[in-house]
C-alpha cells in the first residue's frame, strides 16, 4: 500500500519536487516500523499526517472507508458522495425567504458532479431569482465538482465571465473555465446584492465559488476563513478500504493571479460562522434601504 501510494504520488502530484519527497519520506517511515499497526483506519491517519508535513496540501491523503469500496480509479469516492447526494435534495437543502426580500440558498454538503446536480441547483437558484437580495449559505460544504461551480455563478453574473483556470501536471495544460451563456431557469443577475457565507469547514470548491464572486467583486464574504484547499485532486483504490487522493493540478484565479490554497478565503466580513446569517441579513436590509 504505500509503496503503491509513493508511486501515485511521483506519477501525479502537481508539484513533482515535493512528491519526490513524500515518496523518501513514506519508504522511510515503513522502513523504521512507523506503519505497523494493526487497522487501516490508523494507518490512514499516520500516512495522511506524514503526507501533509511538507506542503500542508489537505486534499492530500490516504483516506478511509468503513465499507469496502471498489478497485476502480474515483469509484470510492464516487460512491460515498451519491449518498450524500440522495440525501440532500441534490445539494440545496435549504431555500428560505426572510424578510424584506432577502432570500438564503444553503449549498450543502458538496457541489454534486453536475450531471446530477443542474435539476436541483436550477430549481433552487430560480426560486430565489426573484428576491431582492440573496445570501448563499457554504458554511457546510466540503467541495465538489469545478463544473458545478461555474453552473452556480453562471446565475449570479450577467455576462459569460471568466471564473478561473486549472494547471494539470499530465501535458502541462490549462484549462479556463468560464460561467454559461444560458442557463435553465431564471438568473438572480449580477445587480443585485449578493452575500456568501463561509466558515472553518468550507472547502475546495466551495471555496472557488467563494473566492470567483469575491475576486470579480460580485459577493461580500460574510464569516469565516475558509479551509484553504485549492488543488483538485484523483483518488485511487490501494486496499479495500482504504483511497489515494492525490492533486493533480492546482487553481490560477484570472483576477489575483494566485488561489486560495493555504491561507483559506478571506472574508470581507469577519465574524462567527454561527452569526453570519444575521449579519449578512443585516447588511442585505441595509444595502436595501439605503
Amino acid at each position: 500500500m504505500i509503496d503503491e501510494t509513493a508511486r501515485l504520488l511521483t506519477e501525479h502530484y502537481v508539484f513533482p519536487e515535493i512528491a519526490g519527497q513524500l515518496a523518501d519520506l513514506l519508504k522511510r517511515r515503513l522502513a523504521e516500523g512507523a506503519y505497523d499497526v494493526d487497522g487501516a483506519e490508523e494507518l490512514a491517519r499516520l500516512v495522511t499526517a506524514d503526507l501533509q508535513s511538507v506542503n500542508e496540501d489537505k486534499h492530500l491523503r490516504l483516506k478511509h472507508h468503513a465499507d469496502p469500496v471498489s478497485p476502480e480509479q474515483g469509484a470510492a469516492t464516487l460512491e460515498s458522495i451519491r449518498r450524500d447526494f440522495d440525501t440532500s435534495l441534490g445539494g440545496a437543502p435549504r431555500v428560505e425567504l426572510l424578510d424584506g426580500g432577502v432570500a438564503v440558498v444553503e449549498l450543502a454538503p458538496m457541489l454534486f458532479p453536475l450531471p446530477w446536480a443542474a435539476e436541483p441547483l436550477s430549481a433552487a437558484l430560480t426560486l430565489a431569482s426573484r428576491a431582492r437580495a440573496l445570501i448563499v449559505d457554504l458554511r457546510n460544504n466540503r467541495g465538489g465538482d469545478p463544473d458545478t461551480v461555474a453552473f452556480v455563478c453562471s446565475y449570479l453574473l450577467d455576462e459569460r465571465t471568466h471564473l478561473n483556470t486549472m494547471y494539470w501536471r499530465s501535458g502541462e495544460r490549462r484549462e479556463q473555465s468560464w460561467s454559461l451563456p444560458h442557463v435553465p431557469g431564471a438568473r438572480f443577475g449580477g445587480s443585485k446584492p449578493l452575500y456568501v457565507l463561509s466558515s472553518a469547514s468550507t472547502f475546495s470548491a466551495a471555496e472557488e465559488l467563494a473566492y470567483d464572486l469575491q475576486q470579480l467583486g460580485r459577493a461580500v464574504i460574510v464569516g469565516e476563513p475558509t479551509r484553504g484547499g485549492a488543488h483538485p485532486c484523483k483518488g485511487w483504490t490501494v486496499h479495500p478500504h482504504l483511497e489515494a487522493t492525490v492533486p493533480t493540478g492546482r487553481a490560477i484565479n484570472p483576477v489575483s493571479g494566485t488561489n486560495w490554497e493555504g491561507t483559506g478565503v478571506q472574508p470581507d466580513v469577519p465574524c462567527a460562522a454561527a452569526g453570519s446569517l444575521d449579519q449578512a441579513h443585516a447588511l442585505a436590509l441595509a444595502r436595501l434601504a439605503g
